[in-house]
């Protein structure tokens, strides 16, 4: 599940997406616009710039930027760089297994058979999804809004 860590450094990158080359934003301005606690904002905006997914700048003329374009941020990096690994479970993670105590065999688990492919086909549509069609895919799709 996303936490809202995850869901506020994904807001802040589609926020930051749409800013002009060369400009910056400040925590506040991106906290204000997307509705999200400037203190939490701080913390997320620097584990993003730590991870190599934002640069800042100090200054009357600083903030935050991209530091790639955004089609090369990919958002499964971005949200394994906050969330930790994809998998619902720790015993389908590639990244973080850990057998679960309870779990005689990992390799005939029922449970854990089904999470790992849970875990691919996320990775398999997270893992390929840039910003940029991340932002895209910002807009309302009809058929979703109509329940079809």
């Amino acid at each position: 599940m996303l936490t809202n860590k995850g869901k506020y450094g994904l807001k802040a990158l589609v926020d930051l997406a749409g800013l002009e080359p060369g400009q910056t934003a400040f925590v506040t301005d991106i906290a204000t616009r997307n509705n999200i606690p400037k203190k939490f904002l701080d913390t997320i905006l620097l584990e993003l710039r730590n991870n190599g997914f934002l640069r800042s700048k100090k200054g009357p003329h600083g903030g935050y930027a991209l530091s790639k374009p955004a089609d090369e941020i990919m958002i499964g990096q971005v949200i394994r760089a906050l969330d930790g690994p994809l998998a619902p479970i720790r015993c389908a993670s590639r990244t973080a297994f850990e057998a679960c105590d309870d779990c005689r065999d990992p390799s005939s688990c029922q449970i854990r058979i089904s999470m790992t492919r849970v875990r691919d086909a996320m990775a398999a549509v997270l893992d390929t999804m840039t910003l940029t069609q991340f932002v895209a895919s910002e807009q309302p799709d009809q058929d979703l809004i109509a329940g079809e």
